[in-house]
């Protein structure tokens, strides 16, 4: 009798100790639980691919239907832009006309200023359809036919070209152009077929002698 218990007892020192080894605990009926379920690793969303970047539109859309004055005037100084937004430059361009010309919308648009700017009549339109801020055109030394809010349609006159100022060294339409605070070229508004190539430029002529 004694024999037997000593065996059961030897036989489950021997069942604990080979359960301890391979880490699992013996129930109370003596059977090894089962492992937890497998939890799968969290999924990490791939991130989103960049968008398309968006289509830049041409910064001076080509909407000019008519020169502000003439049919294809000489240009007797172009653009030059500034190298900084307070240096030395030419912010426009000037066109040969005679005084009294009329000066014409280039394209449709509001008036947002007709009145004097330094002794200088100056009529300054808002582009239709230019995008945000808008394209603004500015026209002087003009005597201004339109008001402020005035809404003007492509070749509309707009006033008519003051008499001669020292900005020129004859009578000429300085013609500006400028989104929010940066200057463009205005002769960018005229397509191809309106500007003919480039635009006649008048040159001091050199080294010849006088009849």
């Amino acid at each position: 009798m004694h024999v037997n218990r000593f065996l059961a007892l030897l036989l489950g020192l021997l069942l604990a100790a080979t359960a301890s080894a391979s880490g699992a605990t013996p129930s109370a009926s003596g059977a090894t639980p089962s492992p937890p379920p497998h939890t799968p690793a969290a999924t990490v969303p791939a991130p989103a691919p960049d968008p398309s970047p968006a289509t830049v539109p041409s910064p001076v859309p080509a909407i000019a239907r008519s020169w502000p004055v003439g049919t294809r005037p000489a240009v007797l100084r172009g653009w030059e832009p500034p190298a900084t937004p307070y240096a030395r430059g030419h912010r426009g361009v000037d066109l040969a006309a005679p005084s009294g010309a009329p000066v014409r919308a280039v394209a449709a648009g509001r008036v947002l200023f007709a009145g004097r700017v330094a002794g200088r009549g100056v009529v300054s339109l808002e582009l239709t359809g230019t995008g945000t801020p808008p394209l603004r055109t500015t026209y002087e030394p003009v005597a201004p036919s339109v008001t402020e809010g005035d809404e003007i349609t492509s070749a509309q006159p707009i006033g008519t070209l003051s008499p001669m100022t020292s900005h020129c060294p004859t009578t000429c339409l300085h013609w500006g152009l400028r989104r929010d605070e940066t200057y463009l070229n205005p002769l960018s508004l005229l397509p191809s077929w309106l500007s003919g190539g480039a635009p006649s430029r008048l040159l001091p002529v050199l080294g010849v002698p006088l009849p």
